[in-house]
């Protein structure tokens, strides 16, 4: 796989290669409780670490706590190469609901938590997950991360679900090593889900060029997808490939800083999205994709 770094102009550089790997879907039905073939979820850990992934994504809220045991049981002590990114900023109601949890001692709860479950001394890249608008404003949340930054708990600190008002000012209070939204060939600018709107990975993949920070696009296959005949399945085909392969492709080629990190609870999709990585699209390709 290509690679991509993350943070390359601090002390401590993170060169991934460029397939992560989300946790998100491990769990049980509504991203809650354990999953449904635990067996199977455990060796997609390990197989995606063994076939080359070294940026896996998780959160003490997917289950609760759920993706972060299971990737402790699968793969600790982690191999040296592997960068595990984390999230806070938000917490599940019993109901399933999802909420903010982002004033600083909530944050600072949240990261504790991580370190624990995931048995780490120090989170190499946690994600601070925007919810919307409310008394807990960014810069109030981001000082508490930086803060927790400076104590040597994070090592970098990224953004999620940002527009892209809120990543500029994100960049004027500090450095911010990565961005993780929304994004995939048919889903590019803001979708608004029952929980909030989640901002698209176009609104501010520009940006993110700019300053050489890597975009990492979740639920790049959930809304992946178009209606039949369209122009990713024709592709798809001449190059004898699924369309969920052709989209992750897609992703790669668009631009040098994107990290897709798709998630499956199947062995087999896992399999099938890793060879995504293999596809050459050519230019005359993603000019008819455009």
């Amino acid at each position: 796989m290509q690679t991509i770094t993350i943070a390359p102009k601090s002390t401590q550089p993170l060169t991934v290669n460029r397939l992560g790997y989300g946790t998100m879907r491990l769990t049980g039905p509504e991203i809650w409780g354990e999953p449904a073939n635990r067996p199977e979820a455990l060796q997609i850990l390990r197989t995606a670490v063994e076939s080359g992934v070294t940026f896996i994504d998780t959160a003490d809220y997917y289950g609760e706590d759920v993706t972060n045991r299971l990737i402790r049981e699968a793969l600790h002590p982690y191999p040296s190469e592997l960068v595990i990114c984390t999230k806070v900023g938000a917490t599940r109601r019993p109901d399933k609901s999802w909420v903010p949890y982002n004033t600083p001692e909530n944050l600072r709860a949240s990261i504790d938590n991580n370190l624990r479950t995931l048995r780490q001394e120090q989170i190499q890249l946690v994600h601070l997950r925007l919810m919307g608008h409310g008394p807990v404003s960014l810069d109030e949340q981001l000082g508490a991360m930086f803060e927790m930054q400076q104590e040597g708990k994070i090592q970098h600190v990224g953004l999620s679900n940002v527009t892209r008002e809120e990543l500029q000012t994100g960049l004027q209070l500090g450095e911010i090593a990565t961005v993780e939204n929304m994004y995939s060939y048919a889903q590019r600018t803001t979708m608004k889900l029952p929980h909030g709107a989640n901002p698209g990975g176009e609104e501010v993949l520009d940006l993110c060029e700019q300053h050489g920070i890597p975009l990492i696009p979740f639920f790049s296959l959930l809304h992946a997808l178009p209606k039949t005949g369209s122009k990713i399945a024709e592709v798809a085909r001449q190059h004898n490939v699924s369309e969920a392969q052709l989209n992750l492709a897609w992703l790669l080629h668009k631009s040098p800083c994107l990290l897709p990190i798709p998630g499956t609870s199947s062995l087999a999709h896992l399999r099938e999205n890793l060879q995504a990585a293999a596809i050459r699209l050519s230019p005359e390709d993603m000019a008819y994709l455009e």
